[in-house]
């Protein structure tokens, strides 16, 4: 048989009576349960909000287009290459140059050769100096290719390629540094030692992480870099298709130039690597769900030692309610009355847990969230799902408890001190 609304209403108000009555007793009951839900919904939030900082990221530089090609593809273990991929060729300029040639459906290419010893690298204006920061060369594509534009002054031009000019074109961080309250365009700076002219600066990328490299490069012609560093001939190249419907004719285009370049054998896996931005944003998700399961198995941990405690206090309830069990059955309550009622009980005990679980789960995503500025999320399946789970760990917990309330003998039970 089962409850009347007012029933339910009843054994709901019982319950919140008992909790009222032993508040120390019915937190420490609950403050797993509290813990767990708290601790996944927080930390649902946080990645939703990671995830979307990294596809802000990612699409300001235009992900639907861009395709990377590099010697090797990501997530490659540098300490366990096999013959093939030792003996693979550096990526070079040439490359480059058949790619524009002869890929109809790639908008513009840009190689690049970075100087990744940040520590070392500085560039000095007057009495000014700024470290850590990175510099490469490369093409005047680059600017059409990676979604950037010029805050003042120009970017490098073919001429300054073919001159091997020393021309240099700063990012927003490092011009600020340099020339507080100055136009740099025309200024003469130091980079490592070399004199170079500035001749424009870039416009601010905003970004949602505090290593703001892309703000922080000082960017001169490739042949320039050549000249200054004759022994580093590796390249990494980026292309742009002309459109998200021509992705994937741009790919094979590069992949059929590049083999007949490199003289790949029609047998042969390809010796260099294309990455798409997608490949990045499929790599992060891998890492969140990862840190899902973790979360997950923290709520089951805390669910399962919330279960415990609720089992606990519906056992003592039972035998602290035995006589009023025993009126209750002596007036005509039925086994299955007694049964839903403290199936109630235990499932409010729970699902109290759960929604003050649910409420500081939430304050704290959106907290953390706003501390390091990624996007303000809240995860609504994660928040009815741990709402769902704690009441579900009270009907698991409470069957026990009110199985063994609703077998008591009524005679005994009114008999019962």
């Amino acid at each position: 048989m089962l409850l009347t609304p007012i029933e339910v209403r009843d054994a709901v108000g019982m319950a919140l009576g008992a909790l009222r009555q032993n508040k120390l007793r019915t937190f420490l009951t609950i403050l797993g349960v509290m813990v767990g839900v708290s601790s996944v919904i927080g930390l649902a939030s946080v990645i939703n909000g990671f995830n979307g900082a990294m596809e802000a990221e990612i699409e300001a530089i235009g992900s639907t287009t861009i395709i990377e090609i590099q010697r090797f593809g990501p997530g490659t273990d540098w300490d366990d290459l096999t013959e093939e991929e030792r003996n693979r060729p550096f990526l070079t300029a040439g490359e480059a140059n058949i790619i524009k040639a002869t890929c109809p459906a790639v908008d513009g290419v840009a190689p690049m050769n970075h100087h990744w010893e940040q520590p070392s690298n500085t560039i000095k204006y007057s009495n000014q100096k700024v470290e850590g920061h990175r510099f490469l060369g490369t093409w005047p594509d680059f600017l059409g290719v990676l979604n950037r534009s010029m805050k003042s002054g120009r970017f490098v031009s073919k001429v300054d390629l073919d001159l091997r000019a020393n021309v240099v074109v700063l990012g927003d961080d490092i011009a600020e540094n340099l020339f507080e309250g100055i136009d740099p365009v025309g200024k003469e700076v130091r980079l490592n030692g070399n004199l170079l002219e500035v001749v424009g600066v870039l416009n601010h990328l905003e970004s949602n992480f505090e290593e703001d490299w892309q703000n922080n490069l000082a960017i001169i012609p490739l042949s320039t870099f050549e000249k200054f560093h004759p022994w580093d001939e590796a390249l990494t190249l980026t292309a742009r298709a002309e459109s998200l419907e021509k992705l994937d004719q741009a790919k094979e285009e590069i992949i059929s130039a590049l083999r007949i370049y490199r003289n790949v054998p029609f047998n042969k896996e390809n010796n260099f690597a294309l990455t798409t931005q997608d490949t990045y944003k499929e790599q992060a998700e891998n890492i969140t769900q990862y840190i899902y399961l973790g979360g997950l198995t923290i709520t089951l941990v805390g669910l399962m030692v919330g279960g415990i405690g609720v089992m606990n206090i519906m056992l003592v309830s039972v035998t602290e309610r035995t006589r009023e069990i025993g009126v209750r059955k002596a007036i005509g309550a039925k086994r299955s009355n007694i049964l839903l009622q403290f199936l109630t009980e235990a499932m409010t005990l729970s699902g109290t847990g759960g929604v003050i679980g649910i409420i500081f789960g939430v304050v704290a995503g959106l907290g953390i969230n706003a501390i390091l500025e990624f996007p303000i999320t809240i995860s609504i399946f994660w928040v009815i799902t741990g709402f769902v789970g704690s009441v579900s760990v009270g009907l698991v917990s409470g069957v026990y408890p009110a199985y063994k309330a609703s077998r008591l003998d009524p005679i005994e039970a009114l008999r019962y001190e």
